[in-house]
């Protein structure tokens, strides 16, 4: 006997096409009709519902809300850590450059010593090199002067440089810290996930296994090809894996199908499973 080939009740106003099955190439209700005891296909919705929860509980696991912060603050992590490399590269090479400074005005400092304690010992007794020697102490003044503007100034861009530095770091120490107590949570989050997981993936093994194998064989590629649902219920007039409306020439049909004898909706290839509730 054919498998039952099933349409959905269209709403007025519209027109319901369909390609035939012999012209549809990639139409899975092309498969030999399968026969399974009636209570092997309602196992199957409990397989199904074990499939749905775990599809939930992988989909929750890949959607924390942690995984989004953390993804979000390793972001702004990275610009703040490039800003701060940018901020010790400035501190460092002002660093130097006061340092050349400092050397600068010790050196001009020393001379300026040296001179003076010359002329202060009576050292320099030619008149015109003691007046040589005064003008160069006064040069001297002027350049410790000078010198000392541009170390004040190096010092002032240092501690600008410096505090602005140490902000960068400490918004880094507050993201790592966050980062941190999200990996916590996350890690938290999924031992609790995998659990539960390897608990449902267990069952839907002891579920599986002892039904046969063509039917679990074509549950899983509808499940493949379908958005993870392979078998639906038809409940109330209802495929539960599309949801249209059968009508009562098509709930005739599967009412005369045997029990044992697999169908199919016609509208979206799924196994269709008979229950007390289908309305049959």
């Amino acid at each position: 006997m054919d498998v039952p080939r099933l349409t959905a009740t269209c709403k007025p106003g519209h027109l319901h096409t369909r390609t035939p099955a012999h012209q549809d190439p990639g139409h899975l209700n092309k498969e030999i009709p399968l026969k399974a005891d009636p209570a092997a296909q309602l196992a199957l919705l409990e397989v199904q519902e074990i499939d749905a929860r775990a599809a939930q509980l992988r989909h929750q696991r890949s959607h924390l809300p942690e995984l989004a912060e953390i993804a979000e603050l390793e972001a702004s992590r990275k610009l703040v850590d490039d800003e701060a490399r940018d901020a010790r590269i400035v501190a460092d090479d002002l660093a130097v450059e006061q340092a050349k400074v400092d050397a600068d005005v010790e050196a001009v400092r020393t001379r300026r010593t040296r001179d003076r304690d010359r002329v202060d010992q009576g050292l320099v007794t030619n008149p015109k090199d003691l007046e040589r020697m005064q003008r160069e102490l006064e040069s001297l003044d002027r350049r410790i002067g000078s010198l000392e503007d541009d170390e004040l100034e190096v010092m002032e861009k240092l501690e600008e440089a410096q505090r602005t530095l140490a902000h960068l770091e400490e918004r880094i120490a507050a993201h790592d810290e966050r980062l941190a107590a999200l990996a916590a949570e996350r890690d938290r989050r999924f031992a609790e996930i995998d659990a539960e997981l390897a608990e449902v993936e267990g069952g839907r093994s002891a579920k599986a296994d002892g039904l046969p194998d063509d039917l679990v064989a074509l549950y899983d590629k509808l499940r493949a090809a379908k958005g993870g649902v392979g078998a639906a219920e038809l409940r109330a007039r209802q495929c539960g894996g599309c949801r249209l409306t059968l009508d009562n020439a098509e709930l005739a049909v599967i009412a005369r199908t045997p029990a044992d004898q697999v169908v199919r909706c016609e509208e979206c290839s799924r196994i269709l499973v008979r229950t007390a509730e289908s309305g049959l």
